[in-house]
């Protein structure tokens, strides 16, 4: 594999909405791994934290608590990222989220007015259900107050067939998305799996039946996760893994620049592996486009989406040896410095430990970089750049 590292040239400077976990909401416990970089614990013992930063600067965050086979997921708000709001629970009916397998886990968007939406791939007890009990494809959204999240509902109207979760994307228009991967109507297996995005023009309050994103018969990786991200001109991205003749688990990218209506597609990333690796992806903000990481065979990579172009940037690869390397995420400092962050060593009903890397405004392996244990099981990691300048690492 390739793990040379591309420049991204000028020193873009990228601004990344990432995924995000933070420390208890009454008393986060900081722990300084260096100068730049400080350590904070999910609030309330959660895992899978996810969030997205608003054009407030206020810090929107998700993450599940409880059984993993049947928990739930609870919403907060920091104006300081340290500080936190009382939980909201997201989920009305108790139980009905599922943290098991790290990807299936809730995915969480701010769009028009800072609008929270929130979708979740529905645990066995999760209603409503689809035909034959078929799992559902959640979603929730904050209501006006911002107190209370309106009654979850199963999007999925035709597409059944539910695996690796699903995601959401939202834009400053009103336009929400939720996204999931599962087989044409009438047929089976990992082959004829196909990226399916339901869409709402009205903030959340009503969805249209789902369309299919790609019409190539890549098929979809079963039990591995997928992003979608919508960036400031309202241009809808999907991420996700295929499952060609078994073997062909590539990373493809969706691209729709009509709300939805159609997509393009290309190749990202090669990877001929005859399993599933149970990836995870993420899209978000960057300042002259749109970021986006994945796994490739136990290495990690991001890439910039040139806003103007289109165009994919050589990937980037963390440095050394790549050794069970998932679930990566990266933010970025106000000098054009990056950091990226992953997992090694986590697993199924396995934790493990978090590695970190700063990259420079040309995109090579600044000196500051380390690493600590104590990821949990079924969790992730996660980072967001200070307005001061150093980062936070989640976990």
């Amino acid at each position: 594999m390739d793990n040379r590292v591309a420049s991204w040239g000028g020193g873009a400077l990228l601004t990344v909405l990432c995924v995000a976990s933070f420390g208890r909401a009454d008393e986060p416990r900081a722990a300084a791994a260096s100068d730049k970089v400080t350590l904070l614990r999910v609030p309330n013992g959660g895992i899978q934290p996810q969030a997205a930063v608003d054009a407030k600067g206020t810090v929107h965050l998700i993450y599940f608590a409880g059984e993993p086979r049947g928990g739930d997921i609870f919403y907060i708000r920091s104006s300081d990222g340290q500080r936190f709001s009382k939980p909201l629970r997201v989920n009305s009916q108790a139980g009905s989220a599922i943290a098991i397998g790290t990807i299936r886990g809730a995915h969480l968007a701010v769009g028009k007015g800072g609008r929270v939406h929130v979708a979740w791939m529905g645990a066995d007890k999760a209603e409503p259900r689809g035909p034959s009990n078929a799992a559902p494809m959640l979603y929730a959204r904050l209501n006006g107050k911002g107190d209370a999240f309106d009654p979850q509902r199963n999007v999925i109207q035709k597409a059944h067939g539910l695996d690796g979760g699903g995601s959401v994307a939202a834009d400053d228009e009103g336009n929400v998305y939720v996204a999931w991967h599962a087989p044409e109507p009438g047929s089976r297996g990992e082959e004829n799996r196909y990226v399916w995005v339901s869409r709402s023009k009205d903030e959340g309050k009503t969805f249209a039946s789902e369309r299919k994103a790609n019409t190539d018969p890549t098929g979809a990786c079963g039990c591995c996760g997928m992003r979608c991200f919508a960036d400031k001109k309202g241009t809808l991205f999907v991420l996700y893994r295929s499952a060609n003749e078994v073997v062909h688990r590539d990373m493809y990218l969706l691209t729709s620049k009509d709300n939805g209506e159609k997509f393009g597609g290309e190749k990202v990333h090669p990877w001929n592996v005859n399993t599933c690796p149970m990836s995870s992806m993420f899209l978000g903000e960057a300042t002259t486009g749109t970021v986006a990481t994945w796994e490739t065979d136990g290495q990690v990579y991001f890439s910039l989406i040139d806003r103007s172009t289109g165009k994919l940037a050589a990937p980037v690869a963390a440095p050394g040896t790549a050794k069970g390397r998932k679930h990566s995420v990266v933010a970025c400092g106000p000098s054009g410095e990056t950091l990226m962050v992953w997992t090694e060593g986590t697993g199924w009903n396995r934790g493990g430990a978090m590695a970190w890397q700063v990259f420079d405004k040309d995109g090579k392996p600044a000196e500051e970089k380390g690493r600590a244990d104590g990821v949990p099981k079924w969790s992730l990691v996660a980072a967001f750049a200070r307005p001061g300048g150093g980062w936070t690492i989640l976990y």
